[in-house]
């Protein structure tokens, strides 16, 4: 169950947006509902309002502000679709040498102390099917030891590793909900 530490404004809108929608839920919602909900993948229509509108959309134009995105229009068939590649790669070089480094030369084979947002950015990554892709580039005896270590992080038993001392437990939450 997620319950609302505090409400206090991030100053990015799609996060207060959703704490705004979490503090207004009548009963604590799980991990898997406010995914759902928050990505606009739920059919429920008792939870609508707590649905964020547009979230990929909004998230994209975000990341065109900042410069690491840009937009294009590609004809697919009979379609136009927009699109969203990376304009910024330098950005995107320095993410997956961070994930790189904190895997292979600074593993401390304890999720309690890692770095929070590269655990977090592990776990995002797996669940959206790209850390294969994080590896690639690495010599094939250094992909095997960095696949390994994040297999075995992510076989870690997210209930074991939320009730420790320091753990981050909406990250070890999310990682159920995606492992489901």
């Amino acid at each position: 169950q997620v319950v609302l530490k505090s409400d206090a404004p991030t100053g990015d809108v799609l996060l207060d947006e959703t704490l705004r929608h979490i503090k207004a839920t009548e009963s604590a919602e799980t991990v898997q509902t406010w995914i759902e909900l928050l990505t606009g993948e739920t059919w429920n229509p008792f939870k609508l309002q707590y649905q964020l509108r547009n979230v990929r959309e909004r998230l994209a134009k975000a990341l065109v502000e900042k410069g690491i995105l840009t937009t294009e229009k590609q004809n697919f068939l009979l379609f136009d679709m927009t699109t969203h590649p990376v304009s910024n790669t330098s950005e995107k070089q320095r993410l997956v040498k961070k994930l790189q480094e904190s895997v292979l030369e600074r593993w401390v084979n304890d999720p309690q102390r890692m770095e929070r947002r590269t655990l977090a950015l592990l776990v995002l990554a797996h669940a959206s099917d790209v850390l294969e892709n994080v590896f690639a580039s690495l010599a094939d005896d250094k992909y095997d030891v960095a696949m390994n270590r994040t297999k075995d992080l992510l076989d870690m038993d997210p209930e074991v590793e939320a009730a420790k001392a320091r753990a981050t437990e909406m990250i070890w939450a999310v990682l159920a909900a995606f492992n489901k």
